[in-house]
């Protein structure tokens, strides 16, 4: 919403531009919903974790002259490079690797998995509980979400009937958590 407020600002965009850039924010994260078909259960190794599509996008905005598509392409970029800073991504997908900074996983870790993920009911427990530990993402998650209020207030208050969209995507991550932490205290 950041992007897409500020390029409102500059360029004039309509709801359904404004509302194409937020959508690349985060459109490779629909992906959860293959994540049995990803190496590991893991959707970040699926090609939409990848720089692959954002390119697409990018280019197709190009050909097309849109600069609508072209801000959503750079949005998928950019979601997929910050994916490389606490769980690493397949960036480039064919080498079928995650690469990035991993700041939420230890070399340890990340080496003995299995080991690990051995300690949980569901897997998914070990990558949910240290994120919701981490005070530094949940600080990053606060001070992002007051931007993107205050940029969308400033320059597209037309648009900021988009926001409940964040609050739907924060209800279904903050119910994920609330679920593995029930099953674990079980």
């Amino acid at each position: 919403m950041i992007i897409a407020s500020i390029s409102h600002y500059f360029i004039g965009l309509n709801f359904f531009e404004y509302f194409i850039i937020i959508l690349g924010a985060f459109a490779s994260d629909f992906d959860v919903l293959f994540v049995k078909y990803a190496r590991d259960h893991n959707h970040r190794m699926l090609i939409t974790h990848s720089i692959i599509p954002s390119v697409i996008v990018i280019i197709l905005g190009v050909i097309f002259n849109w600069h609508a598509l072209i801000l959503c392409g750079i949005c998928l970029f950019i979601h997929v490079f910050i994916d490389t800073f606490d769980w690493g991504t397949n960036l480039l997908y064919f080498p079928k690797k995650l690469v990035g900074l991993k700041f939420l996983i230890t070399k340890d870790e990340f080496e003995n998995l299995d080991k690990y993920l051995a300690q949980y009911k569901q897997n998914e427990s070990f990558f949910d509980f240290k994120y919701y530990n981490c005070k530094t993402c949940l600080a990053i998650e606060g001070i992002l979400f007051l931007l993107m209020i205050l940029f969308s207030v400033i320059n597209a208050l037309e648009y900021i009937i988009i926001v409940p969209l964040y609050f739907i995507g924060l209800f279904f991550h903050l119910s994920l958590h609330f679920k593995l932490k029930k099953i674990e205290v079980k």
